[in-house]
């Protein structure tokens, strides 16, 4: 299986909707890490699940929240390059995918 490498501002968006769910109620934002780490777990397991779009990256819907895991599937690694708001900015960050 391929690692997973979280890009860094992927992972403060993961930690700034963990906060804010948090906040709304105790445990919501657990429950929203939680559902992350086994989507990670099933793009670790078949990356290829999901289809390429025309900007290269993959997109993974979360079941409970809205949020997209947006990833590129390298030769040895699959680049985490968005954890994004459904219904926000949309494309906002494909210029991480000339970094």
């Amino acid at each position: 299986m391929k690692r997973v490498i979280i890009h860094h501002d992927a992972e403060l968006e993961l930690w700034q909707a963990v906060e804010y769910y948090e906040t709304k109620c105790a445990g919501l934002g657990l429950d929203l890490e939680q559902e992350m780490s086994r989507i990670l777990a099933d793009i670790r397991e078949a990356p290829e699940r999901w289809p390429v779009k025309r900007n290269g990256a993959r997109c993974c819907l979360l079941h409970r929240f809205p949020y997209a895991v947006h990833y590129v599937e390298l030769e040895d690694t699959l680049w985490v390059v968005a954890v994004a708001h459904t219904s926000r900015k949309p494309y906002y960050w494909r210029n991480r995918l000339n970094k």
